[in-house]
């Protein structure tokens, strides 16, 4: 196994990784206190073990004179590292779901697993005053593991266009592979806290390195919060 208890900083340097996309092995140590290294041990062992890979990054990242910075992304492999162990039995009972109750019955399966986005959002909004409406949703989504964020949109007509909600990490991608329900569902629940309707950009249960959801800035007048899923 990649992660194990007796390795926690190469955990920690993994989980970095997870949370803040592809990055340096200076932005790892500056976030991590680790001496660069110590990063670059635990970076040439996770590589070595097929958890991480280095990339060109898109932007070129400086270190003074020389080529740019490689940063250094989780591979499918190293995602695994943080996936639940029981998805082939989550895989066997929605299977046996769709079989004895159909669509319907997964349908209600996912809204259930969901429920937890409208049941945290006030909560959260209330506790966090300064945070947006998205930004509420990736606190509540990564308190489920999602390690989830918020980007501005690119500014259209000098209005501000929206934010998009970026999910590093789907603890059911596994699943949701094979029920995309449950993707569909989670966006569901998403237009129904934000009261507008949202768009989900890409999946990792669908082979993007990120989940990602477009919320437009203005919300939409007829849309409002249905009855939580009990």
């Amino acid at each position: 196994m990649i992660f194990e208890a007796d390795h926690p900083t190469r955990q920690r340097v993994a989980r970095s990784i997870l949370e803040h996309g592809p990055s340096t092995a200076a932005a790892l140590g500056e976030r991590l206190a680790l001496t660069p290294a110590a990063v670059r041990r635990h970076l040439d062992q996770l590589v070595e073990e097929g958890a991480v890979e280095a990339r060109e990054p898109r932007v070129p990242v400086r270190r003074g004179r020389g080529r740019p910075a490689k940063v250094f992304a989780l591979t499918e492999h190293g995602r695994e590292g943080f996936d639940q162990q029981y998805d082939d039995l989550a895989v066997q009972a929605l299977r046996f779901v769709a079989e004895t109750g159909g669509e319907t019955a997964v349908r209600e399966f996912a809204n259930r697993r969901v429920a937890f986005i409208e049941d945290r959002f006030d909560e959260v909004t209330t506790a966090n005053p300064h945070l947006s409406p998205a930004e509420v949703l990736a606190q509540v989504f990564t308190d489920e593991g999602y390690a989830a964020g918020v980007r501005a949109l690119p500014m259209v007509n000098a209005q501000h266009a929206g934010e998009q909600l970026c999910q590093q990490h789907c603890p059911v991608s596994h699943v949701a592979h094979e029920f995309p329900q449950l993707c569909e569902a989670e966006t569901e629940a998403i237009s129904r806290v934000l009261g507008r309707h949202v768009q989900r950009l890409a999946t990792i249960a669908h082979g993007d390195g990120v989940c990602t959801t477009c919320i437009p800035a203005t919300p939409t007048p007829t849309t409002t919060k249905k009855e939580k899923v009990s």
